[in-house]
C-alpha cells in the first residue's frame, strides 16, 4: 500500500468509530512506518482511540511515548497530544509517563510547548489533583515569547479553576494583571476566563 493509500485508509478509519477498538493493534503497528506523515496521522488517531478506549490501548502506550523523544518536532507534538487524550480517558494508562511530560514546557519548539499545555488540560479535565504543585510552571508559560503558547496557557488555569479553584487561587492576581495588560487580545480574554472559572471575578 502506498503512503497516499495508507493515509486515505487511516482517514476512513477515523470516521468509523465503531471499528476503532478492534483496529487498535493494526493502527499501532503503523508506528513502524518509515513515513513521518503516516506516523503523525497514526499518533493522532491512537490518541483519539485512546480517549474512547483507554484500557484497550494501554499496551500501546509505550510505543506512543517513545515518540516523545523524536528529533522531529511534529512527532513530539503528536505523541504528547496522544498521551493527553489517552490520559483524559484514563490517567492510569499514561501515569508512568506523566512526570516526563513536564520537560516539554521548556521544549525549544513552541508547537511542542503548546502541545504540552493542551495535553495537560486534557488530563486535568478528569484528573486534576496531580497538578496541584505544578501551577508555577504554567504561570511561567503565561510569559512565553510565543503568542500561541501564551494564548493557551491560561486555559490550564481555567480547566483547574472549574475543578479545583483552590489550586488557582494563588495565581488570580497574576491572571487579572495579564487580563488587563497583555498586548494580545486572546491572552487577555483567556486570562479573564480563567479568573471567572475559579469563581473569583471581584
Amino acid at each position: 500500500m502506498t503512503e497516499s493509500e495508507l493515509y486515505k485508509n487511516l482517514g476512513s478509519l477515523t470516521k468509523s468509530k465503531d471499528q476503532w477498538e478492534e483496529n487498535i493493534p493494526y493502527v499501532a503497528s503503523l508506528l513502524l512506518s518509515e513515513s513521518t506523515k503516516i506516523k503523525a496521522k497514526t499518533l493522532w488517531l491512537l490518541g483519539e482511540m485512546g480517549l474512547k478506549f483507554p484500557l484497550a490501548i494501554k499496551d500501546g502506550v509505550p510505543a506512543i511515548a517513545a515518540f516523545c523523544d523524536s528529533a522531529e518536532p511534529f512527532l513530539r507534538v503528536r505523541a504528547v497530544n496522544a498521551l493527553g487524550r489517552i490520559g483524559r480517558g484514563c490517567y492510569s494508562s499514561i501515569e508512568p509517563y506523566w512526570d516526563s511530560l513536564f520537560r516539554f514546557a521548556h521544549d525549544e519548539e513552541a508547537s511542542v510547548r503548546l502541545a504540552f499545555i493542551w495535553a495537560s488540560e486534557n488530563v486535568a479535565t478528569n484528573t486534576p489533583d496531580p497538578y496541584k504543585d505544578y501551577l508555577l510552571l504554567f504561570a511561567e508559560l503565561l510569559h512565553d515569547p510565543d503568542d500561541k503558547v501564551r494564548m493557551e496557557a491560561p486555559e490550564m488555569f481555567r480547566v483547574l479553576g472549574k475543578r479545583r479553584p483552590a489550586f488557582v487561587a494563588p495565581y488570580l492576581e497574576l491572571l487579572r494583571h495579564i487580563a488587563e495588560t497583555d498586548p494580545n487580545r486572546v491572552v487577555r480574554i483567556h486570562c479573564l476566563g480563567a479568573v471567572k472559572a475559579a469563581g473569583r471575578n471581584d
